[in-house]
């Protein structure tokens, strides 16, 4: 879920930087022998699995050293606001997000008025995400968690622990590990669940007994709402808000983090404004973003911060929530 450019340019993690050396094949070419295997054996043997089950598993696993190379390169941390949002607000991936809601339109209401998640931005996390299912990865899942378990020390107990979780979830789902595809950090389905995630917060949603966010975009879509239920999500309440600078703000309180902690009336005590009609007891992030006409600021409200649950990166929530009002209003346009 952490992946932002899946369909944009080379997809998929979207927060890290690459500052080891390719170490998996110094140590090991077969992942079934490594050291660290050890742990994921004892810990999935006292869960039911047998060991020769995963060292069969990590055997079939082969390192994919352009996943490495890819991880060094994250679109947030290169690109600037404006340069960002030119790839996901473009007039195809918003006429293409009218589409989607259109064949959609029944599964998207229902999604909302189950979990009051504006269908606007369902139909937006699917369009940032893979350009509506049309670009899903083409990782097998298997050997991109692989590779980034063993071979990526920076977060690499992070990802064996989604090794560990897509192993349950295959036995769960009664899926062969090694036939699922998805980006290069693991993330899978029109909607980029890593394995955490799809256990967590994937639904069935059209009532068929399984959960795939594959190819059937009905369970997809209900796994969006419901991951955003599940994050706090506030219906009916706003995304961001314009910011009135009175004077310059201090520079520690711009881009301080995403979490919205300070109240809008703190903000009006410091002259920073925003415009009439909120609940000035909410919180709000004061954000700066870089454009071609110079820098832009925005409060950043809860839903805000919901947004970013999915991937954490203001550019992303700013791509999501713009891309989801393009999509509403050209499809009122008709």
């Amino acid at each position: 879920m952490k992946n932002a450019l899946r369909s944009g340019i080379a997809l998929g993690a979207t927060m890290l930087g690459l500052a080891f050396p390719l170490v998996g094949q110094a140590a090991s070419d077969n992942y079934a022998d490594r050291p660290e295997a050890k742990a994921l054996y004892e810990t999935l043997e006292a869960e039911g699995f047998e060991r020769d089950y995963l060292r069969s598993v990590l055997d079939d696993a082969k390192q994919q050293e352009s996943i490495l190379k890819a991880m060094s390169r994250p679109a947030e941390k290169r690109l600037t606001w404006g340069e960002y949002r030119n790839i996901f607000i473009q007039p195809k991936r918003i006429e293409r997000g009218v589409k989607f809601w259109q064949e959609h339109a029944d599964t998207l209401a229902r999604a909302e008025a189950e979990y009051g998640v504006p269908a606007e931005v369902i139909v937006a996390i699917i369009g940032v995400e893979t350009h509506y299912g049309r670009i899903m990865g083409n990782y097998r899942v298997l050997d991109a968690l692989a590779t980034l378990g063993f071979d990526y020390p920076r977060r690499s107990e992070f990802f064996l622990g989604q090794l560990e979780d897509y192993l349950r979830m295959t036995r769960e789902e009664s899926i062969e590990p090694g036939t699922l595809k998805g980006s290069y950090a693991g993330a899978m389905g029109y909607g980029q669940f890593i394995p955490s995630s799809f256990r967590h917060y994937a639904i069935d949603f059209d009532g068929d007994g399984h959960r795939n966010i594959w190819s059937n975009p009905v369970d997809a879509i209900g796994s969006v709402a419901n991951y955003f239920a599940e994050h706090g999500w506030k219906s009916g309440e706003p995304v961001r808000a314009n910011v009135v600078m009175g004077t310059p703000a201090d520079p520690e309180w711009i881009n301080a983090g995403l979490k919205p902690e300070v109240s809008l009336a703190q903000w009006r005590e410091r002259d920073i404004r925003t415009h009439k009609g909120l609940d000035m007891d909410q919180p709000a992030t004061l954000m700066r973003l870089e454009m071609e006409d110079g820098d832009h600021y925005w409060f950043g409200l809860h839903n805000f911060y919901v947004i970013t649950r999915y991937n954490h990166s203001r550019l992303y929530g700013m791509a999501v929530y713009e891309l989801s009002q393009a999509i509403a209003e050209a499809r009122k346009k008709g």
